[in-house]
């Protein structure tokens, strides 16, 4: 089968085509022809090292997203699954490798029905941004474990950087579990994407105070912020923040390191948390998936844009380049179509 590989960190000069046998699914597993591979930033740190070395003679195939068809299935699985159309999360850490390949087998619970009406697209959209979504948007004191339709009814959420694959997802999850969501951007083009993935309120910090323009919008301070750059924001956070509310931080974008003023966080209750998908516990994704898997059903997660979510499209062939724009900071939702 046609793949896409690496047999040492690097660059994506490291990135090679390579023909590898299919994998034969295990006792518990399903076989997945993928049709289209998702692109996270995670894929490309990967891939440069940053989770660790490649052991000497070992390949790694990337990409921890995608979507497809089941065409086998292990030992103890439902043969009624073959055929069925599925997203994947979190590939590229089994053994088979990630999604830039023809067929991959993973774990049964790892290849999650896609709905009928939703696109392939839209299935290699959702994984890791999805789920790094719902966890932010369920870690404060008193949140919900999983989203649900009114599960956050009455809460006000700021989506810092609302144009991401992560701030896409969170407005909509958000919007659909019933939170007023305010985002902000840094110019009017993200702006208007923000508004069509469903941000009730977008603010582009270039062109306005910030912690005003949501101060005025909330007075008593938004309930959570999900955040991209917490080394940047975090005054802006505590600022509009309520007593009692909660930072989640999903990346390092901005800096390495948070400065608080310690007294006004503790005196006001303010919690930061922090969160990655691959070392969160496995309930949690367990109900991170159900959640998405809900959202996706009742089509409150869209892809394009749209949705707030432009896409662009690589062939397999050129998945260095795919990894190139996600690192690059490309706006949107970076795929590659598996032939």
């Amino acid at each position: 089968m046609k793949s896409i590989v690496y047999r040492s960190n690097g660059g994506t000069d490291v990135l090679r085509p390579a023909d590898r046998p299919v994998p034969e699914p295990g006792p518990g597993e399903v076989r997945v022809r993928v049709r289209v591979s998702g692109v996270n930033p995670t894929d490309w740190k990967t891939r440069q090292g940053a989770t660790g070395s490649l052991a000497e003679g070992e390949e790694a195939v990337p990409n921890q997203d995608g979507a497809g068809e089941v065409d086998a299935v292990g030992e103890g699985v439902d043969q009624g699954l073959v055929g069925r159309r599925v997203w994947l999360w979190e590939v590229a850490r089994t053994p088979a490798g990630g999604t830039a390949q023809q067929y991959v087998v993973v774990p049964e619970r790892q290849a999650v029905p896609l709905p009928d009406g939703a696109s392939f697209d839209l299935g290699a959209a959702v994984g890791i941004p999805g789920v790094t979504a719902h966890r932010a948007l369920t870690l404060a004191a008193g949140s919900p474990r999983r989203l649900a339709p009114g599960a956050l009814a009455g809460r006000a959420v700021l989506v810092a950087g609302g144009a991401g694959a992560v701030g896409n997802a969170a407005i909509q999850l958000a919007r659909w579990a019933g939170a007023t969501v305010v985002t902000t951007v840094s110019s009017p083009e993200k702006g208007e994407l923000a508004r069509a993935a469903g941000a009730h309120h977008v603010v582009d910090y270039r062109a306005q105070d910030a912690a005003a323009a949501i101060r005025e919008l909330f007075p008593d301070g938004v309930d959570l912020v999900v955040e991209v750059a917490p080394a940047a924001n975090a005054a802006l956070d505590i600022a509009v923040l309520r007593n009692g509310g909660t930072v989640a931080y999903y990346a390092n974008n901005g800096g390495e390191e948070i400065r608080l003023p310690v007294r006004e966080v503790f005196s006001r209750n303010l919690s930061w948390h922090g969160l990655l998908v691959y070392t969160l516990p496995l309930e949690a994704k367990l109900d991170a998936v159900a959640a998405v898997s809900d959202a996706l059903a009742a089509g409150a997660l869209r892809v394009g844009e749209e949705a707030g979510l432009p896409l662009h499209r690589f062939p397999l062939e050129r998945t260095g380049e795919a990894h190139a724009a996600v690192e690059s900071g490309a706006v949107g939702k970076v795929l590659i179509d598996i032939p």
